[in-house]
């Protein structure tokens, strides 16, 4: 080889790439991004469109947030990626909203398709109960009062219950127990 053609060679990047070996990430960072590497896979063999451009534009969103400006060399955190899926199936759910406005039920029913496939990758999310009981234990620690103190309360109930409920449903059920006065 060449002096002139050891300078045209593209630098060894293997050692340093975050999918070899050679990583220092851990394994649980790659999950989601191998599950839906493996249902692109299996919606593509069984040709399922609507699936396929769900799964997608999961993955497009977590390549956009591991490369943005400022984003850490080690991938997304495990919370990153689950306010990831739950913005995604919060735009879904809304445009649903929006289409049933408007009359639109295929559009709609296109969504809530993808809502249901974004909805695979989400944890379990709390019942209506189960929510309440979490919430009142919460205005208790917290020492709230009434509804002026909502917003001390949200920032705690938003932060434990990340993930497990809808920050709408979250304040929905805070506002209605802050307003009644038998906590």
């Amino acid at each position: 080889m060449t002096f002139f053609a050891s300078f045209c060679l593209p630098a060894r990047r293997q050692a340093t790439h975050p999918l070899t070996h050679h990583s220092t990430i851990p394994p649980i960072r790659l999950m989601l991004k191998n599950d839906i590497d493996a249902a692109i896979k299996q919606a593509m063999l069984a040709k399922d469109k609507v699936r396929l451009t769900a799964l997608r534009s999961i993955k497009s969103q977590i390549m956009l947030a591991e490369t943005a400006e400022g984003a850490s060399a080690a991938g997304l955190t495990p919370e990153a990626e689950l306010k990831l899926l739950n913005k995604a199936a919060k735009q879904r759910r809304d445009a649903a909203a929006i289409y049933k406005e408007q009359f639109r039920s295929e559009l709609e029913e296109n969504e809530l398709a993808e809502l249901a496939i974004i909805e695979e990758f989400l944890p379990a999310q709390l019942s209506e109960a189960d929510l309440v009981e979490k919430l009142v234990h919460i205005i208790q620690r917290v020492g709230a009062t009434g509804p002026s103190d909502l917003g001390k309360v949200m920032g705690v109930a938003a932060r434990e219950l990340s993930g497990q409920a809808d920050g709408k449903r979250i304040s929905d059920a805070l506002s209605h127990l802050l307003n009644n006065t038998n906590l």
